[in-house]
């Protein structure tokens, strides 16, 4: 289909989002005629969930834009199993208790996205331990199990992958794609879901919530799918050189949050402006025009738009202003990251290397911290450091009573006597 009647499903693919959708005619109709509730399922794997979810999140907030309701399902229940697609090896299982800390903690981010309440067209956040954790199984292989095929599980390319490369796939891992094929079932009947939407990776999950919904008489459910994104150069989404971007403040500040979107690069900005901001796309065409030098402006600004959605506008403007201060004015920003030190460890010294490395987490180890030293690419307030053996004490003390630790241009840590 080149063009849809619905503003959600038209928006989506004008913006990229689409890569899969069940019924496309059927599911574009049901959009343009009613309201309708759409769910993703989000597992409690940390506390956090990282920038690789943001896509999903602003599907949810696109959703409720132009009209519908939109459901956060947390995975109270399926995140004591863990998904198994696509993955290596089996998911480390959690305690309930850490299960809930995490759904608690994840909840936090997604007030800046959609708005909840009770309304026709309200966001609701739903937890499938709600249904799951007190199933009774021989009734849930009465009734639901019989309902799957062994020989169709198996040539979902999920199972496939794991299988052909020889790696196990545990009956509890097996058993997953059958608790999600039911939580579609479980949110018709108790909310009246149509649509699941996911990544990719979930199509064949979604596809069998479709069929199993079929098969226990709801009306006909729809699935729909992102594209799984990697950056120009192969990168994955959501994944930095210092490990996972986190979405949770407690976990990854504004400041590095916005540096993580001004980094990047400059075949992906036009494509991130669309799946990542809400600037409107006429805006979007004008800035992915602008080239050379500009372009840098324009990274400034989708890190500032996508911040702002996250953090606030505030924090996101504020990071925006310690970034000018530290690479264009060459100052020291206080809102750059810190780390404290104890004052008597400061006084007794700290060897540079294990400030790079283990204090302020700039490089991965020592042995990284002195390769960098010899190519010059570590700095202690603004100056090149030349010898390895160097020692950091009181005296290094900027006017502002920190040690400004700089690997490369972008990167920085002030050390802050405790």
């Amino acid at each position: 289909m080149s063009t849809f009647r619905s503003d959600f499903l038209r928006t989506l693919d004008e913006r990229g989002f689409i890569h899969q959708i069940s019924d496309e005619e059927g599911l574009d109709k049901l959009f343009a005629t009613e309201t309708v509730t759409a769910y993703i399922g989000f597992d409690p794997t940390a506390p956090s969930l990282h920038a690789g979810g943001l896509i999903q999140i602003m599907m949810l907030h696109w959703m409720q834009a132009t009209g519908h309701r939109p459901v956060s399902l947390m995975g109270g229940g399926t995140g004591m199993v863990g998904d198994p697609s696509f993955k290596d090896d089996a998911r480390q299982l959690m305690t309930v208790d850490t299960i809930e800390a995490n759904i608690a903690s994840i909840k936090k981010v997604f007030a800046n996205y959609l708005a909840y309440g009770e309304g026709p067209r309200d966001a609701r956040m739903i937890n499938n331990a709600d249904w799951l954790r007190d199933l009774n199984y021989l009734e849930f292989l009465r009734d639901v199990g019989r309902h799957f095929s062994v020989n169709r599980m198996l040539s979902f390319d999920s199972v496939k992958t794991r299988l052909d490369r020889e790696q196990s796939l545990s009956f509890l891992e097996f058993n997953y794609m059958i608790l999600q094929a039911y939580d579609f079932v479980e949110l018709n009947k108790r909310y009246g879901v149509r649509l699941q939407m996911g990544g990719s990776d979930q199509w064949g999950n979604i596809v069998n919530g479709i069929d199993l919904g079929h098969r226990m008489g709801t009306p006909q459910l729809y699935a729909l799918t992102s594209p799984l994104l990697t950056t120009a150069s192969g990168a994955k989404m959501g994944k930095s050189l210092n490990g996972a971007v986190w979405l949770n403040a407690d976990m990854l500040g504004a400041y590095e949050f916005w540096q993580y979107w001004r980094n990047t690069e400059d075949a992906d900005v036009s494509r991130f402006l669309k799946l990542y901001t809400t600037l409107p796309m006429d805006e979007i065409a004008r800035l992915s025009t602008l080239a050379g030098s500009e372009i840098n402006e324009v990274k400034k600004i989708l890190a500032t738009e996508i911040t702002a959605m996250l953090h606030g506008r505030a924090a996101a403007e504020a990071a925006a202003e310690t970034a000018r201060k530290t690479f264009e004015e060459g100052g020291l920003a206080a809102d750059l990251p810190s780390v404290e030190v104890g004052s008597v460890e400061l006084e007794a010294g700290i060897g540079v290397l294990a400030a790079f490395a283990e204090k302020a987490g700039l490089v991965a180890s020592n042995g990284e911290a002195r390769r960098q030293v010899k190519s010059g690419g570590l700095k202690v307030n603004d100056v090149v450091v030349t010898d390895d053996k160097q020692v950091l004490t009181p005296r290094d003390l900027t006017p502002e009573g920190v040690i400004k630790l700089s690997f490369g241009k972008k990167k920085h840590v002030l050390l802050r006597p405790a």
